[in-house]
């Protein structure tokens, strides 16, 4: 063995020691790269040269548009979560299904769905349907493993259903690792980069497949094991005011902004960035109609002032630059101009009515935590990935992917085995930013379609969050769980929803046009 392979594996078992130890998992990354990196210069099998490049990852990071989606998606979650939109939203949804069988849980995974589609992050989601759901399932007589396991089923849907965060970091991740290839075999100029829209659109139908399939689940179980799941009980309906909940009004706001968010993605009107801020913004007027005490019409004008832009954007040229301008078209770009004033105005009302009830407050600073969280861990596995691409690592897993005996399949195989049990101990991000720059260039070599290969990951990662003793999903719900509630519930509850999950994968592995036609559809 070679001392670069040696330093390789050091570097990989000092970097698991210091987790287990505690320590953070960006100081970690960090740390050890700097460690191994000085190692490696003293003993000349890095060159300081390697190590130089650091800074340039990091300006490429502060400089990454894509990247500027994050924050913007968490807000728009933290903001949703705040406004307590998925607590009215599951309230309407469960009377809406009270005369079904399993009524209550399927209202609590099409509730997470909406809400996975709105966070995109798994915690949040978790956490978030544990305190609204779980006692109420419980209360409704469920049985205790089915509810938690619905829970955290629910939960996970994050990291495939877009907007998720997961998919923001890997669509950039697998981009430039595409990109490389590509250059490195000479045809770059023949082959279309992959983008988030991309990775976006692929994950929309094994999400959706995702969610039927808990669905159908859940109504079997309340057929066949109904004590598990009993039907809706007026009676005993400790929280009924006899007021019938507005499922249209619960329910149209959140699903109105994420068709907003994802139909100018797909659509090709708006990059993920900039859809992004349509969501931020969206979720500000929603949380100020829902919570704020101030004057709310400045916002309903708003909101009209968008859809006249909308409509105005469709049917006239509001290009200002032109030599000549039509009547029409002058008049148009007036009242465009007049609907962002408008716009400006309800998004200062907005500010002022979610500052008086102090929800933006928290929203800002829990945005400012999740963020700094993921740019941290990011720069340390930025400098981790640095120096064992400086010790020829990617070679390395190179050479041993392609002389597995059965090519590509035994590869991914392996790289998913490997994905799928890191994500037991390390987050998506440090994987995303570790792993797969390392991983993912082997593989396009061997002709894996990158799309297909990015949605194969992240529902890789999301069975793995969920998969006993270490998913994350399941400690996120402990953490909120009632201590009536067991452990091994819990475990037991999360693995039919694990079956589903790995059933799924083996489809999409099976048949990779479910990841690859919507693609190719939308974006040509």
């Amino acid at each position: 063995m070679e001392l670069a392979e040696i330093f390789i594996l050091l570097m990989v078992l000092a970097t698991g020691g210091f987790l287990l130890c505690g320590f953070p998992v960006a100081f970690t990354l960090g740390g050890t790269a700097l460690i191994f990196g000085g190692l490696g210069v003293v003993s000349g099998v890095l060159e300081l040269r390697d190590l130089m490049l650091y800074p340039d990852r990091i300006f490429g990071t502060m400089t990454n548009s894509v990247l500027m989606a994050v924050p913007l998606f968490v807000f728009m979650g933290v903001m949703l979560e705040r406004s307590k939109v998925a607590e009215e939203l599951l309230e309407s949804m469960s009377y809406l299904m009270r005369r079904v069988r399993g009524g209550l849980g399927i209202s609590v995974t099409i509730v997470g769905a909406l809400l996975a589609a709105s966070t995109g992050i798994v915690g949040a989601t978790v956490v978030t349907m544990g305190l609204i759901s779980l006692p109420t399932m419980l209360r409704r007589g469920y049985s205790p493993s089915l509810a938690a396991g619905t829970i955290a089923a629910a939960g996970t849907l994050g990291q495939i259903i877009p907007p998720s965060i997961v998919l923001i970091l890997l669509g950039d991740v697998l981009s430039t690792a595409y990109l490389n290839v590509r250059r490195e075999l000479g045809d770059a100029a023949t082959h279309t980069a992959i983008s988030v829209g991309d990775l976006f659109a692929g994950a929309l139908l094994p999400g959706l497949a995702l969610v039927v399939m808990y669905l159908v689940y859940q109504f079997g179980v309340a057929i066949f094991r109904p004590q598990d799941a009993p039907p809706y009980d007026d009676a005993h309906n400790e929280h009924d005011t006899g007021e019938t909940p507005s499922v249209l009004q619960a329910f149209f706001p959140p699903f109105s902004l994420i068709v907003a968010v994802l139909g100018s993605i797909l659509s090709g009107i708006a990059t993920p960035t900039e859809a992004a801020s349509v969501g931020a913004i969206g979720s500000l007027f929603l949380a100020a109609i829902k919570t704020g005490d101030g004057s709310k019409w400045p916002i309903y004008l708003g909101l009209y002032a968008i859809i006249t832009l909308l409509f105005l954007n469709a049917f006239f040229d509001l290009r200002m630059n032109l030599v000549v301008i039509p009547m029409a078209n002058q008049i148009a770009i007036g009242l465009a101009l007049l609907s962002c004033a408008l716009v400006a105005l309800a998004i200062i009302a907005a500010i002022l009515n979610t500052i008086r009830n102090g929800v933006l407050t928290a929203v800002v600073r829990s945005t400012a935590q999740t963020t700094s969280m993921v740019f941290v861990i990011l720069i340390g596995a930025s400098l981790f990935s640095l120096v064992l691409l400086g010790y020829g690592s990617d070679d390395i897993v190179r050479d041993m992917l392609s002389n597995l005996a059965g090519g590509k399949i035994t590869a991914l195989i392996v790289v998913m085995l490997v994905m799928f049990v890191l994500g037991f101990f390390l987050d998506f991000i440090e994987i995303t930013f570790v792993v797969v720059p390392i991983v993912a260039p082997a593989l396009f070599l061997m002709g894996v379609d990158p799309i297909w290969l990015g949605v194969m990951m992240a529902l890789n990662l999301q069975t793995s969050f969920l998969t006993p003793p270490f998913g994350f999903a399941l400690f996120y719900l402990r953490g909120v769980a009632p201590a009536s509630i067991s452990t091994g519930q819990i475990y037991r509850g999360a693995v039919p929803f694990i079956i589903i999950q790995v059933i799924a994968l083996g489809a999409l592995a099976l048949f990779p046009a479910l990841a690859t036609w919507l693609p190719e559809v939308v974006f040509n």
